[in-house]
């Protein structure tokens, strides 16, 4: 054995005993890890010869570059939470699929808006007719936030809001419900999605300008990092890129680059890097490719705590390690032969496990065709409750890692990636790259391509262009009440009725003075939503001072 092999086993007996030292505090799920033939399973397997391009690509699990986990002991230590993605209806109804969800072992909440909240739009506004309720929850106001978290310890239940322009008012209207359940902000974790930028470039939910929305979002980073330490302040979302038709490499590639200018306005704006990128979470798609998904996650790490450490400087462990939500592709999902999305999701979400996710949302079968039924949504918790329990997938460290082909396609993504941020910061950062459509016109020529070898059937999906059905059975499906709209607009108009009108126009003022200076935000909005100011109301406000974006 040579000098630098002795030195490369050395570092790997101190992450034992690191690793060892940890288990004190953090202990694994169970005492001996073997397989059904009585064989030991190992923390984390690795070459028998270490050198220094092992410790330059992959490193040990909890320790730069990342490649392998965040966590030395991953799921053999904790279980990545079980997120389920509901919304619909009333808040009521909302709640009552929650409440269902986790006393099925649901381990997280994660919240869908309907299409005006996420547009600040109130429920009774013109430009709200025929959607409330449909694709979310309608959240008019702290009153309906109230009836959706009812009877839910939020100091003890993290919550995935995805919410974006509007993202400080609802995380305003949790900070409220939490206090009124005696529950202090320093006390509530979870995670707003809150990344506006993609919503220019793939989604569409946008109500301001970039510049004023970057504003927003900085706020709130300033905000949490002071009150709220515990909160996931950005969720920066390639989910939707990639639902949007672009390939994984352009996934990851163009999700950084926005992760990139969130990091660049935050220290713009005056905060210092270690103090907010602990915070900062990532949100990916789990695709059909399983294989390049692994890569993917894999690359992902390692990609941005390169990022963080040699162009930031962050000094901290926390910094530096990429974080993310993974939930599984609803472009992938037919309406022909539903069940067979069982089977897809399935592969999906053990590709975002065996790439390392922290937490996990699995689609139901029928999310092709209308909201999930709860025995679908069931049959998806299902899914990711027998990955974890019964495939013996989490029982070591990074399974695939060391794999030939695994680790070429990391390395290739991770080349793509920094072409491509190298081309974006060439147009001057992800905010000038939306600005000029590059991004844009990019995905769109990936989905092109992709629908013409679907179309010509070099892409076979089972079910949709092969392998069809003359006679299919019709699914039970999800309705919403079609009254929902007349309820909810009743609600809302008894709570401007009852609330303190005097109380809602200071509120309102204030924040209007805010926004034409330079004052954080966040405690304004925070005013705003306790006397039950509606998004709408707040919104609006802002609407009126920053402008509304139109596009490219």
């Amino acid at each position: 054995m040579t000098t630098d092999q002795k030195d490369f086993h050395k570092q790997f007996e101190e992450w034992k005993a690191l690793t060892e030292k940890l288990l004190t505090k953090f202990p694994e799920k169970k005492e001996e890890f073997v397989t059904s033939s009585g064989i030991e399973i190992e923390r984390l397997a690795h070459p028998n010869v270490l050198d220094e391009s092992y410790m330059k690509k992959l490193g040990f699990p909890g320790q730069y570059p990342y490649t392998r986990g965040i966590q030395p002991t991953m799921y053999r230590g904790r279980t990545w939470t079980m997120r389920q993605y509901a919304g619909f209806g009333s808040a009521e109804e909302t709640n009552r699929r929650f409440r269902y969800l986790l006393d099925q072992g649901q381990t997280g909440l994660s919240v869908a808006f309907d299409l005006p909240t996420q547009i600040g739009y109130d429920s009774d506004d013109m430009m709200a007719k025929g959607e409330v309720g449909k694709v979310g929850v309608a959240i008019d106001s702290l009153y309906d936030m109230e009836a959706l978290l009812k009877d839910i310890p939020l100091d003890k239940v993290s919550t995935s809001m995805t919410i974006n322009a509007p993202a400080a008012v609802l995380l305003a209207m949790y900070i409220a419900v939490a206090e009124k359940q005696g529950v202090s902000q320093s006390e509530i974790s979870g995670t707003i999605q809150n990344d506006i930028l993609k919503e220019y470039i793939a989604r569409g939910t946008y109500i301001f300008p970039p510049k004023p929305s970057m504003r927003l979002i900085t706020d709130i980073f300033a905000y949490c990092a002071e009150h709220v330490p515990r909160w996931n302040t950005i969720s920066i979302s390639g989910y939707h890129i990639r639902e949007a038709g672009s390939t994984a490499s352009q996934e990851l590639a163009f999700t950084i680059a926005n992760g990139i200018a969130y990091v660049d306005a935050a220290i713009e704006a005056g905060l210092a890097v270690d103090d907010f990128a602990p915070r900062l979470a990532f949100f990916f798609n789990g695709h059909n490719q399983f294989l390049e998904e692994v890569a993917k996650f894999r690359a992902a790490r390692r990609i941005w705590s390169k990022i963080m450490k040699e162009r930031y400087g962050a000094k901290k462990a926390k910094s530096l390690q990429l974080r993310f939500h993974t939930q599984v592709a609803g472009s992938t999902l037919t309406a022909q032969q539903p069940d067979n999305n069982i089977v897809r999701v399935t592969i999906q979400a053990l590709a975002a496990v065996l790439g390392g996710t922290q937490s996990l949302h699995t689609n139901a079968k029928d999310e092709a065709l209308a909201l999930p039924t709860e025995d679908s949504a069931r049959i998806a918790l299902r899914t990711q409750q027998i990955i974890a329990n019964e495939s013996g997938v989490t029982d070591t460290v990074d399974p695939l890692g060391g794999s030939y082909y695994i680790e070429k396609l990391t390395d290739e993504l991770e080349e793509y990636v920094f072409n491509y941020i190298e081309k974006i910061d060439d147009m001057g950062g992800a905010v000038s790259a939306v600005e000029q459509g590059y991004m844009q016109r990019e995905i769109h020529q990936a989905a092109y391509d992709t629908q013409k070898k679907i179309e010509s059937g070099e892409e076979i999906v089972v079910g949709m262009n092969k392998y069809t059905l003359e006679d299919e059975p019709k699914p039970e499906l999800h309705r919403i009440d079609p009254e929902l709209q007349r309820k909810q607009i009743e609600k809302l108009q008894a709570l401007r009725t009852e609330r303190d009108s005097s109380r809602v126009s200071a509120r309102l003022e204030e924040l209007r003075q805010g926004a034409q200076g330079d004052a954080n935000l966040m405690p304004l909005i925070l005013e705003c939503v306790r006397g039950y100011c509606t998004v709408g109301e707040i919104c609006g406000v802002l609407r009126e001072e920053f402008g509304e974006y139109t596009g490219v």
